[in-house]
């Protein structure tokens, strides 16, 4: 077992979508059967499965920046066909679309985040090449 978690961590021929599907599914990158988060944003140290250590990811900003770009295209359009289709006074709209904005932001942050995590691993940035963080990847 610990052959292949050597071989997830450090092997050669990490596939892009597969790693990002996984981490959509807020699963490994590695193996996809361990657990990714801990708590709702907070990461494992490591994948209780394979063993391939997730701590040291630099997810920071970006999930957040695409959550408001994904989010913010389907809210606004929403609202723009509500405004076509009806007519609603604005505290309606208000009423309606703030807390459905806010919904949907919370729902799909983690798997966003996952799936950052799952492109960091295939693309071995920041230490997931087993190498640490100062020393630049080797393809």
């Amino acid at each position: 077992m610990m052959e292949e978690a050597e071989h997830h961590r450090y092997g050669e021929g990490r596939q892009l979508m597969p790693a990002i599907v996984n981490g959509l599914k807020c699963r490994c990158p590695a193996c996809g059967k361990g657990r990714l988060f801990g708590k709702f944003l907070k990461t494992v140290d490591a994948c209780e499965v394979c063993g391939t250590e997730i701590h040291h990811h630099r997810a920071d900003d970006l999930p957040a920046y695409l959550v408001i770009l994904i989010v913010g295209h389907f809210m606004v359009g929403g609202y723009m066909s509500g405004e076509a289709l009806m007519d609603v006074p604005a505290w309606v709209h208000l009423a309606i679309w703030v807390p459905l904005t806010t919904l949907v932001a919370f729902l799909v942050i983690q798997p966003v985040k996952g799936a950052v995590i799952g492109l960091q691993w295939a693309l071995k940035m920041h230490g997931f090449d087993g190498k640490g963080d100062d020393e630049p990847a080797e393809f």
